[in-house]
């Protein structure tokens, strides 16, 4: 990762920007993400998790990442487990707030097998829009007054201009960014119905962004919603097509969140720890041969279910 602001906006401004044809298989995509790179996962605890691409991120084998998320869902147990993180940098890592903290987490930092690195919510955020707008730090007053600033790497100053005690937050420039969402053309044009997250702040502070979407579009359909495009075609370098490419988790406005899963998740990790996400590794991620096979896992008429349920939500 680059810690330098100004190196980083040279480096981000020299990438192609060319508006070409940038779709490719999951498989070709990971590369992007390398031994040692910072990765930031788009979406929000287990909305829009970009879980096709971690999936080829570990079957890779990719080693000594630094990830990065608004919040964490079990996704973080996934990548602790199969040796892919060395570091976490995020304000919360729970499966979600039913199931409370998570477990493997605090398996793996309590045993000094990875590093965590807690900020606020807002100073997760702060810190990738600050990598966004190409500066230095941003300010704020979150976490003035906290346990936070003895271990993250957040400064103080007075204001010059109120004499007020301002928290100053550091950029983060990620390596690589992936992020899913509802649809993309195959320049990366990125659109997203519901919550944007910080996505579009992700997207900009990265290196190099992996997109993968719902569904593949056509320009001319972008351009007819362009308010909706939160993500422009400059800022991406992979576009990959992964229809339920967050199932597990949910996908806003297409389906809902697979509960009875995470229930059944969350039983075996109580029940067997670490084991029990070797054997979710191993069922999930390791034995199915392609994306299509590991959907399969899941059943067509329990995706299904979970696509009627979304779509009620946004209907009725």
């Amino acid at each position: 990762m680059v810690l330098d602001f100004v190196e980083a906006r040279k480096q981000i401004e020299a990438k192609d920007h060319s508006m070409r044809d940038k779709l490719m298989p999951p498989e070709e995509a990971a590369k992007l993400v390398r031994d040692g790179d910072h990765m930031a996962i788009g979406g929000i605890m287990y909305s829009r998790t970009p879980m096709a691409m971690i999936r080829e991120v570990i079957r890779r084998g990719v080693k000594g990442l630094t990830a990065s998320r608004l919040l964490f869902s079990f996704e973080s147990d996934m990548l602790f487990v199969a040796g892919s993180v060395d570091k976490a940098v995020t304000s919360w890592i729970s499966m979600a707030v039913t199931w409370g903290v998570s477990k493997i987490m605090r398996n793996y930092v309590e045993g000094g097998k990875v590093k965590l690195e807690e900020w606020s919510h807002a100073g997760i955020n702060l810190r990738y829009k600050a990598g966004a707008m190409g500066v230095p730090f941003l300010p704020t007053l979150s976490m003035l007054g906290s346990d936070l600033m003895k271990y993250n790497g957040a400064k103080e100053m007075d204001c010059p201009f109120t004499g007020r005690k301002l928290c100053l937050v550091p950029a983060l420039y990620p390596d690589v960014a992936v992020i899913h969402v509802q649809r993309a053309d195959r320049y990366g044009n990125v659109q997203v119905d519901g919550m944007p997250f910080a996505d579009a702040d992700l997207a900009r502070a990265s290196g190099r962004v992996i997109v993968t979407a719902e569904e593949i579009v056509s320009t001319d359909r972008i351009r007819r919603e362009g308010d909706k495009t939160v993500i422009p075609f400059f800022c991406v370098d992979a576009v990959v097509e992964a229809p339920f490419g967050s199932y597990p988790h949910e996908c806003p406005g297409l389906y809902q969140a697979d509960y009875e899963h995470f229930h059944r998740y969350a039983d075996t990790v109580a029940k067997k720890g670490v084991d029990g996400v070797k054997e979710y590794l191993q069922e999930y991620v390791y034995g199915p041969a392609s994306y299509y096979d590991y959907l399969q896992k899941f059943h067509i008429a329990n995706l299904m279910k979970n696509v009627g349920l979304s779509r009620r939500l946004v209907s009725d």
